[in-house]
């Protein structure tokens, strides 16, 4: 297991890394058929002076490539170089998923719904077993990247649980555009931090097999704002201060398609809508057949289907409650 002695040694996946040493270790989880090891690389710097250990983990499902970039960036622009304390980066969670740009492990399951894993379960529960045992143990702080899954496109949103002062005031430094509160899902990492009394903040944005660099841009601002609220962020980097506050969302609802069509979007992703207002049309392919998609009350779109093509009982958009 993991651990920080008191000498500010930190031993993980069987490795010694001092204080003032970088160190990129792998992960090793499983093999291919072909008996080649899957290995996910976990690279970590520290300072010489004590501090915080900072995770940023992203790509839990393989094909969400928006948060697989935030943290390369912190890395490639050595963000993740430390004042004080350890930041540990894990660009790529699911090797497995990624390297077939899928959302799923091999074995079909969500790694997101299987912590705190298994020493014996399916592939997915060994894999999760492994994390929460060998590294979460040393964490501090948590921040996961996410995007929204298929064609849902969201906005760049920071989702925490309600009732959590501390929580709540990591989110406002982290500033993006929203602050969700969302429910803890059951066998999720987040579950699994927070049983481990980890404060954790979840990044969504953006939409699966996707790479959006403004959402990447509004995420690597917020890690720089944190890691600068926490005293760790060393060196000159462009940290633009918050133009104005998150907008706070604390219930929400999914507007869901009427008929099935073709969907022809009229409105974008986080913008304001009235009550009445047009969101959408749906249409069939033959010209014959138009159905229009309107708010039933006001507020804020903070998730879109951009798929061009829906069934009926689809979810169309997620709409902030005001």
């Amino acid at each position: 297991m993991g651990e920080l002695d008191q000498n500010n040694v930190l031993h993980l996946l069987g490795q010694t890394i001092q204080p003032g040493e970088s160190a990129r270790l792998n992960f090793n989880s499983a093999k291919l058929f072909t008996a080649s090891p899957v290995e996910v690389p976990v690279i970590i710097e520290r300072s010489k002076k004590p501090g915080p250990i900072v995770l940023f983990t992203a790509g839990v499902h393989g094909d969400e490539i928006n948060g697989i970039e935030v943290v390369r960036q912190l890395i490639s622009r050595k963000i993740n170089r430390p004042k004080i304390g350890t930041i540990i980066c894990i660009p790529v969670f699911n090797v497995f998923g990624f390297l077939n740009l899928q959302r799923e492990f091999p074995d079909g399951r969500d790694l997101n719904r299987v912590f705190p894993g298994s020493k014996k379960g399916p592939l997915a529960s060994r894999f999760a077993y492994q994390f929460t045992q060998e590294i979460l143990p040393v964490v501090d702080y948590c921040v996961d990247f996410h995007t929204g899954g298929a064609s849902r496109f969201n906005a760049p949103q920071i989702r925490i649980r309600e009732n959590d002062e501390q929580l709540l005031e990591l989110a406002h430094i982290f500033n993006a555009p929203f602050i969700v509160y969302s429910s803890t899902i059951s066998k999720s990492y987040r579950a699994s931090c927070y049983q481990a009394n980890i404060p954790t903040l979840l990044f969504e944005g953006g939409k699966s097999l996707d790479n959006n660099k403004q959402i990447t841009q509004i995420g690597v601002q917020g890690c720089l704002r944190l890691l600068d609220h926490l005293g760790m962020l060393k060196g000159s980097f462009d940290l633009k201060p918050a133009s104005k506050p998150p907008i706070l969302v604390s219930q929400s609802k999914w507007i869901r398609a009427a008929h099935s069509g073709l969907l022809h979007l009229k409105v974008a992703c986080g913008k304001k809508v009235d009550q009445g207002e047009v969101l959408a049309q749906i249409t069939d392919p033959y010209g014959s057949f138009r159905y229009t998609v309107k708010a039933r009350s006001s507020g804020y779109i903070i998730n879109v289907n951009e798929s061009p093509i829906v069934y009926q009982g689809d979810a169309l958009f997620h709409l902030s409650i005001s």
